[in-house]
């Protein structure tokens, strides 16, 4: 099993940067799509971003889009998050996830099969 470990998260205005690092060990990432989710409090876990091994094609929510860049070190095992031009309404839990596959990036949850624990991530006015 994929151990998934996510960092970088912490207390920023609005307008800052921040870029979160997800460090996989125990397996690789390697043929995988991997995706970035945030829950808010009271709120279901939503996509924020994906990208696929194969062509690295990239997909975003539409309220990160022109924001957020997803991206990954293959040499390192890592993916990141660079996340600019931050809002209060990104204020979440921020979640690292392996998909099931490497081909396709997927929205939904069901499709991701190892998850870290979440880095807290909160944008003041």
């Amino acid at each position: 099993q994929v151990q998934l470990v996510e960092s970088g998260g912490g207390l920023v205005q609005a307008g800052d940067s921040l870029r979160l690092s997800c460090a996989a060990s125990g397996r690789s990432i390697s043929g995988y799509t991997m995706g970035w989710f945030r829950q808010a409090p009271g709120k279901e876990r939503e996509f924020v971003a994906s990208i696929t091994w194969i062509g690295a094609s990239t997909g975003y929510a539409d309220s990160v889009k022109g924001r957020f860049t997803i991206s990954k070190d293959n040499a390192k095992n890592t993916l990141y998050l660079q996340m600019n031009n931050l809002k209060p309404e990104d204020t979440a839990v921020y979640y690292c996830a392996r998909c099931k596959y490497g081909a396709t990036i997927s929205r939904y949850t069901n499709d991701y099969d190892s998850w870290g624990q979440g880095t807290q991530v909160t944008v003041s006015s």
